[in-house]
């Protein structure tokens, strides 16, 4: 822990006088201090009532509405119009809405990652990407959400799990912290995170594989061949089926996350939200020294057409993503696929 910082203390080496910058710092403690309510909600469980429990309604893209993903919504939105915040977007409402007119940023946010395991007592979270407010007299707040993620000036995910953790990037870099009761506040316990280059695992949710196109399934089925096949070592494979949760094990150990597109009906884009889910982790994920595409191109690249536009999200060690893209555009060309090859530790990778 020597020479790590509270994030308090880092938020304010960071920011200086420099007006954008003091406003993503207050930007971020109010989302730290929102984290603090929805975890105290979370810890109680049952105890606080059915909080998985559905509320005959759904969001604005079609999913069904649990009572702590509106309440993390409400929670969120209080605590932002404290900041300097002019346009707010939620998985959780149809539209953004303006609640700053004078303020300089935007936030999207996910207020509840995973609340699918809210019943199950699984690691769930907060993601959120700060964007520059992009005022518009024509189409109000919506502007600001139609930028590509390389606009982000912050983004994180909070995880409410056996530890209150938030990972952050200011655009320096990519750093963890922890809630810590006896400071009452965030320590950070990570500095300059990066994600190592190479992995043998993957995060995928297995139970799909018929439903995926042929690039998929053949990486996948490259990696279950582990020391026999092309690869020629053995993999590991986990799903947590939470955004936050698989992410934060990459961020501490590395490993590859794909969650793609497929053949069911409403998966032919991807599920992942770009605007709220996929851009903060790409943010994150290149900051750390890794990759994040849709397959293909890189996240950060793609311009949102829509608030909850969808999109396929591969992120992780980045030789790795490298690879999946690869084998999305021409399997074939992989030189340890090929017969001539096999054998030929050169080639290896």
């Amino acid at each position: 822990m020597a020479g790590l910082s509270t994030l308090e203390a880092f938020l304010t080496a960071y920011s200086g006088r420099d007006p954008l910058k003091l406003a993503v710092v207050d930007t971020v403690r109010a989302i730290a201090r929102a984290s603090r309510q929805i975890r105290d909600i979370v810890s109680q469980g049952a105890l606080g009532g059915d909080l998985g429990g559905a509320r005959g309604s759904t969001n604005a893209d079609g999913d069904r509405q649990r009572f702590l993903d509106v309440r993390a919504d409400e929670i969120v939105l209080s605590e932002l119009r404290q900041a300097p915040v002019a346009a707010y977007a939620s998985e959780e409402i149809g539209s953004p809405i303006l609640i700053n007119p004078d303020g300089p940023l935007a936030v999207a946010v996910d207020p509840l990652d995973g609340s699918s395991n809210i019943d199950t007592n699984v690691s769930i979270g907060t993601i959120f990407s700060v964007l520059p407010h992009v005022a518009s007299a024509t189409d109000g707040v919506s502007s600001s959400f139609a930028q590509s993620g390389r606009k982000q000036l912050a983004a994180g995910f909070v995880v409410y799990g056996p530890q209150l953790a938030l990972v952050l990037s200011v655009g320096e870099g990519t750093h963890v912290f922890v809630y810590s009761h006896r400071i009452g506040g965030y320590q950070q316990i990570l500095d300059n995170v990066l994600i190592p280059p190479n992995t043998a695992e993957f995060a995928i949710n297995m139970s799909n594989y018929r439903h995926w196109h042929e690039g998929v399934r053949l990486y996948i089925d490259d990696c279950l061949d582990g020391q026999a096949g092309p690869r020629a070592r053995d993999f590991n494979m986990r799903w947590i089926a939470s955004l936050v949760a698989d992410a934060y094990r990459i961020f501490n150990r590395g490993g590859v996350f794909l969650y793609p597109r497929d053949d069911r009906r409403g998966y032919s884009e991807g599920r992942l939200r770009l605007v709220y889910e996929a851009n903060p982790i790409a943010m994150l994920v290149e900051q750390a020294g890794g990759a994040a595409t849709d397959g293909v191109l890189p996240i950060l690249d793609c311009v949102p057409t829509s608030l909850h536009q969808r999109t396929p999200l591969v992120f992780g060690s980045k030789r790795e993503v490298e690879r999946i893209a690869r084998y999305h555009e021409a399997p074939a060309m992989i030189g340890e696929r090929s017969p001539l090859f096999t054998h030929r530790g050169l080639f290896r990778v």
